[in-house]
């Protein structure tokens, strides 16, 4: 399969407040906007985006309607204590603070209005342990 886009779909009961939340605090902006779905792009990066749909709606089959569980999306940045700062100062639920983790990241973790964890990261250098199970390609300089 060769995919041409790749995105995720958030699930929710409130479209328009979640999309407002995305574009709000991290800079994303509608593209399509209706009562019932809302695709997002960031404002840095045209390949970057994310969509928004009501989790009742009658193009989800029944079995799956609901609203989003079990998510974490991440976003690589370039200054996350920068990130940080802003959304700490935006008030946004702190649930794990910013820190430096040994398998190569600086990163902390907020959520969405739905609960979705949202992990800002800046890839760091790994410690020696973990750089052996990255392949080559994939250290951050």
């Amino acid at each position: 399969m060769k995919s041409t886009s790749y995105y995720p779909v958030i699930m929710t009961d409130n479209v328009a407040g979640t999309a407002a939340f995305y574009c709000r605090h991290f800079r994303f902006q509608p593209l399509f906007e209706s009562d019932w779905y809302v695709h997002l792009q960031s404002i840095e990066d045209e390949h970057v985006t994310l969509a928004v749909l009501d989790g009742s709606h009658e193009t989800i089959p029944a079995v799956g309607r609901g609203k989003i569980s079990g998510l974490l999306l991440n976003f690589e940045v370039e200054d996350v204590d920068a990130i940080y700062a802003i959304c700490t100062e935006a008030g946004l639920p702190i649930l794990r603070e910013i820190r430096d983790e040994d398998f190569g990241q600086r990163h902390f973790i907020t959520a969405d209005p739905n609960g979705v964890l949202i992990d800002i990261i800046k890839p760091i250098p790994p410690n020696p342990e973990y750089a052996a199970m990255y392949d080559a390609a994939a250290l951050p300089g």
